[in-house]
C-alpha cells in the first residue's frame, strides 16, 4: 500500500509575504544556532549562462540560503527577483541574506512546481529561472531533518520543514508494500539489491517500526550480508528522499510550467547532483529544442513543429578543480541551460 499523495504543497496564493509567514519564522527560530554551511556552487557559470545584465524579472525556484540570488541581484541592479523555497527555514535564511535588496525581492513559500501560478508570475515575461536541485548542506547538517545517515537521526527527510501533511521517510518504510519499496530503491536509488532490502524491511517492521537512521542501515546490512559502504547507504537514503518529496515529479512539472512563463529570449539554468535529475533536465531541454516532435517511426514530418528554444551548452558544465577542492560537496554538480526563442 502506498501513502496518498494528496497532501502535496498547495499552489501559492500570493508572491508577497506568505500567509505562512508565522510558520517560516517559527521554523527559523527552531533552527537558530545551526550554522548555514551551504555554499552556492557554479556561481560564475550560472551568471554567465543566465546573463542577468539583460534585466527583468528572475525566479530562483530553490533559493535556499540565497547565495545564487544574491549574486544575480548584485550583478544587475535593474533585476527584480522572486525567491521560492518549500522549506520555511531556508526561506527565512534567504530573507536575511537578501534583506539589503529591499523591494527588489519577493519571497514565496512554495514548491517550485507551483511557483508559476503565483500572481506576480501569472503573466509570464520572466527573463530567467534558476533551479539548484537536491538537498542543501544546511539540510544535510541538521540532524533533526533526517537527510543524513548519521547514527540516531530521525527518518524524516521532508523538505517542507516536517509538515505533518507530508508523509515522512519512516511513514514510507512502515506502510509501503514490498513491491512499492522495491520500486523506490530500484528506480530512485538504482540499488541492485532492491528486492532483498524491501523484503528485509517488511520482515523487520512486523516486530518494530522504523524510526531512526540506524534502523534502515541495520536492514540494509542484513539484506546485503555485510556492512554497507557509504555509497550503498547514500543510494538508499537518496531513494527515500526522492520518494518522500516527489522530487522527480516536481522537476518534470516545474520545468514545464516555468518554461511557459519565460519571455522570448528568457533563460533557464538547472543544477543537478545525480544522474536521475540530470537525465530529466537533459531530455526536457533536448525535447524543447527539436523542430519535429513526430514519433521516430513516421517517415515524414506531419507536426509542422517549431523548436521552442535551444540548449546553451552541448555538455553539462562541471565545477572547476579549485571549486571542488574548496567545496567537496560541489563535485557532483552538473549545470545545464536553455534559452527560449519562441
Amino acid at each position: 500500500m502506498r501513502i496518498s499523495r494528496t497532501a502535496r504543497p498547495t499552489p501559492p496564493s500570493s508572491c508577497t509575504r506568505s500567509s505562512d509567514e508565522r510558520r517560516v519564522r517559527r521554523r527559523a527560530d527552531d533552527d537558530h544556532g545551526v550554522q548555514d554551511y551551504h555554499t552556492p556552487v557554479l556561481v560564475r557559470e550560472v551568471l554567465a549562462l543566465l546573463e542577468p545584465e539583460r534585466g527583468g524579472l528572475f525566479v530562483d525556484g530553490t533559493v535556499g540560503g540565497g547565495g545564487h540570488a544574491r549574486a544575480i541581484l548584485e550583478r544587475a541592479p535593474g533585476v527584480h527577483l522572486v525567491a521560492v523555497d518549500r522549506d520555511p527555514g531556508a526561506l527565512a535564511e534567504a530573507e536575511r541574506t537578501l534583506a539589503p535588496f529591499g523591494d527588489r525581492v519577493r519571497f514565496l513559500l512554495s514548491d517550485f512546481r507551483h511557483a508559476a501560478r503565483a500572481p506576480a508570475l501569472e503573466e509570464g515575461a520572466v527573463s530567467g529561472v534558476l533551479l539548484d536541485l537536491g538537498v542543501s548542506s544546511r539540510q544535510l547538517d541538521h540532524d533533526r531533518r533526517g537527510f543524513a545517515f548519521r547514527r540516531g537521526v530521525p527518518l524524516d527527510m521532508r523538505m517542507d520543514g516536517s509538515d505533518a501533511r507530508t508523509p515522512s521517510a519512516a511513514d514510507v518504510l512502515n506502510s509501503y508494500d514490498e513491491g512499492d519499496l522495491a520500486r523506490v530503491f530500484r528506480e530512485l536509488g538504482e540499488h541492485r539489491g532492491a528486492h532483498r532490502l524491501a523484503r528485509r524491511i517488511v520482515r523487520r517492521r512486523r516486530t518494530r517500526p522504523f524510526a531512526v537512521s540506524d534502523d534502515l542501515v541495520g536492514a540494509l546490512r542484513a539484506a546485503m550480508g555485510r556492512s554497507p559502504a557509504p555509497r550503498d547507504k547514500a543510494r538508499v537514503f537518496q531513494a527515500l528522499r526522492l520518494e518522500v518529496n516527489d522530487e522527480l515529479g516536481a522537476l518534470r512539472e516545474g520545468l514545464d510550467t516555468l518554461r511557459d512563463i519565460l519571455d522570448a529570449g528568457g533563460r533557464m539554468a538547472v543544477i543537478s547532483y545525480h544522474s536521475l535529475e540530470d537525465r530529466e533536465v537533459k531530455n526536457r531541454f533536448r525535447e524543447w529544442s527539436r523542430d519535429c516532435t513526430c514519433p521516430p517511426a513516421l517517415p515524414v514530418c506531419v507536426c509542422a513543429g517549431r523548436a521552442a528554444g535551444e540548449t546553451l551548452a552541448r555538455r553539462p558544465v562541471r565545477p572547476a578543480p579549485a571549486e571542488t577542492a574548496a567545496n567537496p560537496r560541489a563535485r557532483s554538480a552538473r549545470l545545464r541551460a536553455w534559452r527560449k526563442t519562441s
